[in-house]
């Protein structure tokens, strides 16, 4: 027994820096912030599949490590921001936006929203937005600037615009659904490639202890269509 207590000091005294290193790591990682990759097309055209994205995990409260305990709470998910959440069906890390806050009625037909009786606004996208998508994207998708009516509770506030892609198509039971409202103390979370994204029309509403951080960069991104060369435009690139 005394030389295994012996040979466990030394493997403690030899590792020690690069265990508490990694503990560290692990817990900065859980609760203060990350990086997650994005493998999915559900976020086109803000994200592209190949994005390493920032998550600032203390954007809305402070969690016990590796858990969905909240410690503090200081802020909530806003209409129209990005975030990360686990899926109630799998367990699994989405990223999607925050389309209806609680209370809100959110109704979609034919891919158009209105919110609380009032009609989100559409513009045409410049080409340059959409110039990193496959050329079938461009040929068979719409994109549009969307913007939803804002929230904010003083004037010098005002909604902000973010782009989306669909297809142009007749209304079915996924492009057009309600009036829904919103339970207390979850949200209501659309992908912008709205005809492909598994979101809250197929898992519910998200529950405010589910989401984990805001998505607020993208750190770095690779084309798994071109040998995961880097994307360099979109190294340090903002997320709206």
């Amino acid at each position: 027994m005394p030389g295994l207590l012996l040979r466990l000091k030394q493997w403690w005294d030899y590792w020690r820096t690069l265990v508490l290193l990694l503990v560290a790591m692990l817990l900065f990682r859980s609760a203060i912030a990350d990086w997650n990759q994005v493998p999915t097309p559900s976020m086109l055209p803000t994200i592209l599949p190949g994005d390493r994205v920032v998550v600032n995990k203390l954007a809305y409260h402070l969690r016990l490590p590796f858990t969905n305990i909240h410690l503090l709470r200081w802020g909530h998910p806003k209409r129209g921001e990005i975030v990360t959440f686990e899926s109630p069906a799998n367990g699994k890390l989405l990223i999607k936006r925050v389309i209806g806050e609680p209370g809100d009625t959110v109704i979609m037909r034919a891919n158009q929203l209105f919110i609380n009786n009032k009609p989100a606004v559409y513009r045409y996208l410049p080409e340059e937005i959409t110039s990193q998508l496959s050329g079938r994207e461009q040929r068979d998708y719409r994109f549009f600037s969307e913007q939803l009516n804002s929230n904010a509770t003083s004037s010098t506030e005002h909604a902000v615009s973010h782009a989306v892609m669909l297809l142009p198509s007749l209304p079915n039971e996924k492009n057009s659904f309600g009036p829904i409202t919103v339970p207390k103390d979850h949200y209501l979370m659309l992908g912008d490639n709205r005809d492909n994204s598994s979101d809250s029309r197929r898992i519910g509403f998200i529950s405010r202890d589910l989401i984990s951080g805001r998505a607020h960069t993208v750190a770095f991104s690779v084309d798994y269509e071109d040998y995961y060369l880097p994307r360099e435009s979109r190294f340090f690139l903002t997320l709206d």
